[in-house]
């Protein structure tokens, strides 16, 4: 169990870090942290989270019928109580970026600009907002379970992270690529259209669902990626050679190995002997394969389980992306 002055410490620590970068401002914003399963420290209402003393920082029992009544308790314990309780995770980082505020207020979607956004951001949820304090967290939630950082249009960010500084960095870089995303539409560039007509050809007549993991899944999927133009071109070009094992967490009959020769899978085999492991509970696989969660993403998140090397991995970005984008089109029941 984390010691709760140390934890304390901490607060007062990020607290400062994210008012010194401007991610917040004047009293806005509350952090928690989990001390053990149903007790957490949690900002006091109207608290200035960039001058935060011990004594703002409430104890609380998430057990306890009382504690809505506890005097000081911010209006927006709702969602960190209810991320507690649908969560593993020890911290949670509530604040209103400016620039973020700002670009989320005109649009709805970012568009990454960065190798480095896509791979730590990807599809950031946007949950739509019409009161001052989150009043709908259940969306909140949902959103959660397919990215560590969700945006609260008109409002801000929620991060939730195994610490501070993980959730202080993704609300950082998801600042720097709206200031970016920014800048690039000063130059007026056509978004491209990421659904190809050579794929609607191969897609016209596919109607069919699959049972997730069945063996007809995935070989259906292997058959896609070996007819894709697109993803034969970028693979070719660099030569993707290599196994790649996707699995889901215990669940012996659930293990496929991509053997890639030249750009192309050459065999499916059904054992985990590959540089590259990939695994995860099923509800990840399945917001994956329904286009909701993107697999670099949730490998750099924490939701899936890596085994091999990221960087050597990420070499091949540009067509794993590419295989990642097809496994949505092979539809799951």
């Amino acid at each position: 169990m984390v010691k709760e002055k140390q934890l304390k410490e901490e607060i007062i620590k990020i607290g400062k870090r994210l008012y010194g970068f401007r991610l917040l401002a004047a009293k806005g914003g509350n952090l928690s942290a989990r001390i053990e399963r149903d007790l957490i420290l949690i900002t006091a209402s109207g608290s200035c989270l960039g001058q935060l003393k011990e004594k703002d920082i409430l104890k609380v029992d998430l057990s306890s019928e009382d504690t809505v009544t506890k005097k000081g308790l911010t209006t927006e314990f709702a969602l960190h109580s209810l991320i507690y309780k649908n969560f593993p995770t020890p911290r949670v980082v509530h604040c209103h970026p400016p620039l973020i505020n700002a670009y989320y207020s005109i649009y709805d979607e970012l568009e990454n600009v960065t190798f480095e956004s896509k791979l730590y951001l990807g599809k950031v949820p946007v949950i739509k907002q019409i009161t001052p304090n989150i009043s709908e967290p259940e969306k909140v939630i949902e959103a959660l379970k397919t990215n560590n950082i969700v945006v609260i249009k008109n409002h801000g960010v929620v991060c939730i992270a195994d610490s501070f500084d993980e959730a202080f960095y993704l609300i950082e870089e998801l600042e720097e690529s709206v200031k970016m995303a920014g800048f690039a539409r000063l130059f007026a560039k056509e978004k491209p259209d990421g659904f190809d007509k050579e794929l609607k050809k191969v897609l016209k007549d596919t109607q069919k669902k699959y049972d997730m993991f069945s063996r007809e899944h995935i070989l259906k999927i292997v058959s896609l990626i070996n007819q894709d133009k697109n993803f034969l071109s970028k693979a070719g070009a660099l030569g993707l050679t290599t196994r790649v094992v996707i699995k889901i967490d215990e669940e012996a009959d659930k293990i496929y190995k991509f053997d890639f020769r030249n750009g192309k899978i050459a065999k499916v085999e059904y054992d985990e002997n590959a540089p590259f492991v990939i695994s995860g509970p099923p509800d990840v696989w399945r917001l994956i394969f329904e286009g909701k969660l993107d697999p670099f993403v949730a490998t750099t998140q924490g939701k899936l389980k890596l085994k091999g090397d990221l960087g050597t991995i990420s070499r091949w970005y540009v067509p794993f992306s590419r295989m990642f984008f097809l496994f949505k089109e092979v539809k799951i029941k």
